[in-house]
């Protein structure tokens, strides 16, 4: 069976305690909020002792986190960045802003 993961920064969660796991089809999902974008690599390193095979990150997550988390899975697992179009980076900073506090929601 695949088993695969996605990992979005989700400040106060637990990642072991707040994760989802979809089954079926031959395959195992897990979505993993960390409460810091720091965490991800940590637990990038723990989903590969777990045997995922494969690793996505948020787009929201910067280069540097995505190197580390790399880094930290010392190419026994594939990992995947999310990007998002040109025309959708006026909205993506928007919501930045308002996940940081610094904006009203809609």
């Amino acid at each position: 069976m695949a088993h695969w993961a996605f990992v979005y920064e989700h400040p106060g969660s637990d990642p072991v305690r707040d994760r989802h796991r979809l089954g079926g089809g031959g395959q195992d999902t897990e979505l993993i909020p960390v409460p810091t974008a720091s965490d991800a690599a940590e637990i990038a390193a723990d989903l590969v002792r777990e045997g995922v095979s494969l690793i996505e990150l948020c787009g929201g997550f910067d280069t540097a986190t995505v190197a580390a988390v790399v880094a930290a899975v010392d190419g026994r697992a594939a990992v995947g960045h999310v990007t998002y179009s040109v025309e959708s980076l006026a909205a993506g900073a928007r919501y930045a802003e308002e996940a940081a506090g610094g904006g009203a929601s809609r």
